[in-house]
């Protein structure tokens, strides 16, 4: 039973989707300004280890996240750089896009752009017009939250501490003249820093504002109340909570039943932000030589609901898991018996696969999740010169078919198959191998080591294995 903690209740709850076996998700993407950076790629991982694992429990997953290509950043932006706002925002979609490949994130089923979504953000607009949720002021129009029963639930705000949250939280492009502070633009009237970013609508000439844009795009795509939100904890308010307002005020329903939202990652104890200056992106760290695949390790490794703070050093152990993988994966290619033996390795399995799930029925606890697994590993290693090759191969595809939830066993695996074959083929390093050949077979063990040691140097490695044959290693990751 697979249980989440809903920011909306702020407890742990049963997950039950609106229909069954199947979900609706939206989740936040980028406004593509910039590249995104790893706090942000957390978020982004979060979300991938939640639809993988609905995926994995059978769930037939619909998966929504916008593309942010028109706010304040954007257009200032795109300007700065002499481009049109299509140009900028499509590089860094791009951009953005290579970042998940590299992580291995899956895609979205469908991922809207907000240009391409204002007809349905102007329909919302007017109707909360007509029906007097929102009002204009100057050019520009603004929902008014005293009509909102339930506004600042999400975020557990009230009274005076919304006043005071509002005015340390709310955006500088919310900072328009409106009756009330905590009221948020919905349409910005156009003005002239705008340019020519503008669209002529019923409501007037402007652009929308950020929070309508995930209305417009979430409903459209999984109806006007669908089962899971989610985003990082920074989102909870003001976007998430205008969100609420909004979309209940238009559709008079309740607007997403199960909230989920992912803890800070910070460095040097602060929260990672471009704001801050005290950020990593992916290439920064592919500069550095580690592997992309590496982040995914360590964004995942931690409970998304609990603070993580980046390290090199985490990196490191994200490598060591990485190889504890790779070398059981290898160890058990190796096993090509046939002979029966009184391995349990039908219970092996299934009491893996039992943690396992226990752990991520709790509120995806990939900690504890994670855990399991490399004890398993740890067995396996005890084991795995007494397997067959039928028991040998039952362990590889539990392994791989974990990874549809984890998303990077299989990304390394090949990685390492590629690099090895590669190196295999280089001919200096066949030329040692088959000097070292020629050595052993003339006994001469010193010489045949010495060339051993010029191949390490090289980063491979070679064993001996039965039958005059032998098995090369690569250093990695």
């Amino acid at each position: 039973m697979l249980k989440l903690f809903n920011t909306l209740t702020h407890r742990v709850e049963e997950f039950k989707p609106l229909e069954e076996g199947h979900v609706g998700l939206y989740s936040c993407g980028p406004t593509v300004y910039n590249y995104v950076h790893l706090g942000n790629l957390r978020a982004y991982l979060f979300i991938d280890l939640l639809k993988r694992y609905l995926a994995w429990r059978g769930y037939q997953v619909k998966h929504v996240m916008n593309i942010t290509d028109v706010d304040d950043k954007t257009i200032r932006d795109s300007s700065q750089a002499g481009q049109t706002l299509k140009e900028f925002t499509e590089h860094y979609t791009a951009l953005f896009l290579q970042d998940l490949e590299a992580v291995n994130i899956r895609l979205p089923e469908v991922m809207p752009k907000a240009t391409e979504h204002i007809d349905e953000m102007v329909a919302i607009v007017k109707k909360l017009l007509e029906t007097g949720h929102a009002y204009r002021q100057g050019d520009s129009v603004y929902f008014k939250i005293s009509t909102s029963d339930h506004y600042g639930e999400l975020a557990q705000l009230a009274g005076r501490e919304l006043k005071e949250n509002a005015d340390q939280r709310l955006n500088q492009s919310d900072e328009y003249e409106k009756e009330n502070v905590n009221d948020f633009v919905l349409w910005k009237g156009w003005k002239p820093e705008d340019g020519d970013v503008f669209w002529e609508t019923e409501i007037g000439k402007g652009r929308p504002g950020w929070h309508i844009e995930c209305t417009a795009m979430s409903m459209k795509y999984l109806g006007e109340t669908f089962d899971i939100h989610g985003g990082g904890e920074d989102l909870v308010f003001p976007h998430h909570t205008n969100e609420i307002a909004q979309s209940e005020a238009y559709s008079g329903k309740k607007f997403v039943n199960y909230w989920l939202h992912n803890a800070h990652l910070l460095i040097e104890g602060k929260k990672m932000s471009k704001s801050l200056g005290n950020f990593f992106t992916l290439r920064d760290l592919q500069e550095r030589g580690y592997l992309p695949i590496l982040v995914r390790i360590v964004l995942l490794k931690v409970h998304y609901r609990q603070n993580l703070n980046f390290t090199f050093a985490g990196l490191d152990e994200a490598a060591a898991i990485a190889r504890r993988f790779l070398d059981a994966l290898i160890d058990l290619e190796l096993q090509t018996g046939e002979a029966g033996n009184q391995l349990d390795i039908d219970g092996l399995v299934a009491g893996c696969r039992d943690k396992f799930v226990a752990a991520m029925d709790d509120d995806l606890n990939i900690s504890i999740a994670l855990a399991a697994v490399m004890d398993f590993l740890a067995e396996v290693n005890r084991q795995v010169k007494k397997m067959n090759a039928a028991q040998a191969a039952q362990v590889r595809d539990f392994i791989f078919e974990i990874d549809q939830v984890l998303g990077f066993v299989r990304v390394i695996y090949d990685d390492y198959q590629d690099r090895l074959a590669k190196v295999s083929a280089d001919a200096q390093v066949r030329e040692l191998v088959d000097k070292r050949a020629e050595l052993k077979k003339a006994k001469d063990y010193a010489g045949a080591d010495a060339v051993r040691a010029q191949l390490s140097e090289r980063g491979v490695t070679i064993s001996d294995m039965p039958g005059e044959k032998y098995l090369l290693r690569i250093n990695y990751p």
